[in-house]
């Protein structure tokens, strides 16, 4: 009897686990970035006001309406982060600055398995339904090769896991769509008052770098609805 319930559990479990959703991304924009570029760029600059609606060469949005008119981040944080070096912070910060040039670095030994971010968001933000990340440090080719990437992340949504994400090696946009996440009664007098909405993504496996084993994720964003 006790060995048809220890095998009962294990199948549950191993259910349980299944039952997880793998999501597998829609690739977007190419990423192509160089200090060559920087200075092309720089040059259209001179004679054009803003060029793809972005001011700055590494900005991932320009300037023109987006979900992040209304998004509003209440906390980011890691639950480790390498140390800086030669001047650049590699803190969880990096990771939702909109920007091509930063990015996180896990800050312990091997490929930082089971190391994440989490993301917390007030109440009255708009709801996801975008996750788009870049994967790997893209400020250069010779960094993006030489720090290990992410393969699978573990998305948790408010303490509950949602989905593992299955990411190419590549740093070009991944965009997963997921199931709207936030409250939907937006018209509630107390909406400001319900409950923040955490997200927290988690390593599971990577691309190993040609030289070191840090592992790196320059960008997760969102995209969504109600912030028109």
């Amino acid at each position: 009897m006790r060995v048809l319930l220890f095998i009962f559990l294990i199948t549950s479990c191993n259910c349980w686990g299944q039952n997880l959703k793998e999501l597998f991304p829609k690739i977007g924009e190419t990423i192509n970035l160089s200090n060559e570029g920087e200075k092309k760029f720089l040059q259209a600059l001179k004679s054009s006001e803003l060029i793809d609606g972005k001011e700055n060469y590494w900005d991932i949005i320009g300037v023109s309406c987006s979900f992040y008119c209304a998004c509003g981040l209440g906390e980011l944080s890691a639950s480790s982060e390498l140390k800086p070096q030669h001047g650049l912070s590699y803190r969880a910060q990096n990771a939702h600055d909109l920007s091509y040039r930063t990015a996180w670095i896990e800050g312990v030994p091997g490929y930082g398995a089971g190391e994440y971010l989490v993301y917390r968001f007030p109440p009255e933000n708009p709801r996801i339904t975008d996750v788009i990340i870049i994967n790997g440090y893209v400020k250069s080719d010779k960094a993006w090769r030489e720090n290990s990437r992410v393969k699978r992340l573990k998305m948790y949504v408010d303490g509950k896991p949602y989905a593992i994400l299955n990411l190419q090696d590549s740093k070009d946009q991944q965009i997963f769509a997921v199931e709207p996440i936030g409250h939907s009664n937006r018209t509630d007098e107390n909406l400001s008052k319900m409950s923040d909405i955490v997200l927290k993504f988690e390593i599971v496996e990577v691309y190993p770098g040609e030289k070191y084993d840090d592992t790196a994720i320059t960008e997760i964003y969102f995209d969504g609805i109600d912030h028109h």
